[in-house]
């Protein structure tokens, strides 16, 4: 299944950093950014995790909330989030059903070779849970105003 623009996102459970459940149903009400990425301190996850760090203020200004997810266990979450003082959370899709699930997960290219693994994407939420914007080619030095400016063209929408 490929999720799209304009449709509910599929339900989602997983925990942050601290082993708290998150939930789709937890965020109704709630304006959220989900960021999918393969691997926690690895050179482009890490630019791309801070990008959104430096961004952070704007993105919560504009009433998101952010969440990075990946493969990771909590507890590689939590380094990652101490070692670049993160301000959101992380949440761990250990197991790939939430990836599966949305379409995120499969073969892709990667220096060269074909891989199993995460399709670097970036979903922007509504309150009412439906998608109002995707990402899917991610800059990930300047994704933190990638994000921006998904949240511009979701507004005007």
């Amino acid at each position: 299944m490929k999720i799209k623009v304009g449709e509910k996102l599929p339900v989602f459970e997983m925990p942050n950093q601290n082993g708290e459940i998150v939930s789709s149903e937890s965020l109704k009400g709630e304006k959220y950014v989900l960021f999918f990425y393969p691997k926690d301190d690895s050179p482009g996850c890490t630019k791309e995790a801070c990008s959104i760090r430096d961004n952070y203020r704007k993105i919560s200004k504009a009433g998101y909330k952010v969440f990075g997810v990946s493969p990771d266990p909590p507890k590689k979450h939590l380094k990652f989030i101490d070692k670049y003082e993160f301000q959101y959370d992380l949440l761990s899709d250990e197991d790939k059903s939430v990836l599966t699930s949305y379409g995120l997960w499969g073969p892709k290219k990667f220096m060269g070779r074909e891989i199993i693994g995460v399709y670097r994407t970036t979903i922007l939420v509504n309150e009412e849970g439906i998608i109002e914007n995707i990402i899917e080619k991610v800059k990930t030095k300047i994704h933190g105003e990638q994000v921006l400016e998904a949240m511009v063209l979701a507004k005007e929408s």
